[in-house]
């Protein structure tokens, strides 16, 4: 289950507004095919794993990261049937479906074939891997990550705003495969006028991976620009990476947007710098222990990358 799930954030994010699925199917301890969602949510990872097995698929266990779909759709027939029709004899599932046109159905369907049905294998796993189509289904809103790379002393630019470069080349492409990994990415009005970033992805092979660019602002945006009034009022897409600069980090952080956290911190001191944040609106020091998790520490050259998860209740 461990490798289907991290196949299936190879769907991520072009698989939107479908979930990023991954499936494996094993047939005498041996992996005779993987899927996962393709662009623009078709076909799902079990249609593209079960063409891949062909007769292989016969008496086989299939290891999905997500309850298989049970409603019919103009773009193809429910993962279930389909299933069902290729033999399978094991189905070994990660998360149920929250969607009620599946949640427990596809389960039982296959259940209800003679199929032995494993759930509950890894859930928490499979929802982290995704996360945006989870939270935007759950919640109705973007999961939100938001980046900051800073000096030890917490700054992120000189007191003159000159921020080129705080971290170097290994964080910052780093940072460009987590822009691949969104479906958009934001910055501040401030941020915008100041250094007029292009928010590309400039790593071979994933250059037509560039999100879709926000701004913050009151205002109007620029060509290619998509204004956005405050951190509530993103609904056109799962996910958004939160760039820059101090004004929008600490909107989203004071509106307790922000699901996830990249701390990339180059062992230099500015002194006197331009801080990370401003005001978040906490009352005292007491609210803000207990909000985050570390779940990845890691060097990157000599800069460390530091991920904080958001402690949520549920």
């Amino acid at each position: 289950m461990a490798a289907a799930i991290a196949l299936s954030r190879r769907g991520r994010p072009g698989s939107a507004p479908n979930p990023n699925v991954g499936c494996l199917i094993v047939s005498q301890g041996t992996v005779v095919a993987r899927g996962w969602t393709q662009a623009g949510g078709r076909p799902h990872a079990e249609a593209m794993a079960l063409a891949a097995a062909g007769d292989a698929a016969r008496g086989a266990t299939a290891y999905v990261t997500l309850e298989p779909c049970a409603h019919a759709s103009a773009r193809g027939p429910a993962c279930s049937d389909a299933l069902i029709a290729a033999g399978i004899a094991r189905v070994v599932i990660a998360a149920q479906d929250p969607d009620p046109r599946t949640d427990g159905k596809g389960i039982a369907r296959l259940q209800a074939a003679g199929i032995e049905v494993v759930f509950n294998v890894l859930p928490a796993e499979a929802r982290a891997a995704m996360a945006p189509w989870w939270t935007r289904h759950t919640e109705g809103r973007p999961f939100v990550t938001l980046k900051l790379a800073t000096s030890l002393d917490g700054a992120i630019a000189m007191a003159d705003g000159t921020s080129r470069w705080i971290t170097g080349d290994r964080a910052r492409a780093h940072g460009h495969l987590e822009r691949a990994q969104h479906q958009a990415i934001l910055v501040g009005r401030g941020t915008l006028d100041a250094d007029a970033p292009k928010l590309d992805v400039r790593l071979p092979g994933l250059e037509d991976r560039s999100p879709k660019k926000l701004v913050l602002t009151s205002g109007t945006a620029p060509d290619g620009w998509t204004a956005v009034a405050s951190p509530d009022a993103i609904d056109d897409v799962d996910s958004v990476l939160v760039e820059g600069g101090a004004g929008a980090a600490s909107a989203f952080l004071a509106a307790d947007g922000v699901d996830r956290l990249l701390l990339y911190r180059a062992p230099i001191l500015i002194g006197g710098g331009r801080p990370a944040l401003g005001d978040i609106g906490l009352a005292d020091l007491a609210q803000a222990h207990g909000r985050w998790r570390l779940s990845d520490s890691r060097l990157l050259g000599s800069d460390r990358l530091d991920v904080y998860e958001r402690v949520r209740e549920g």
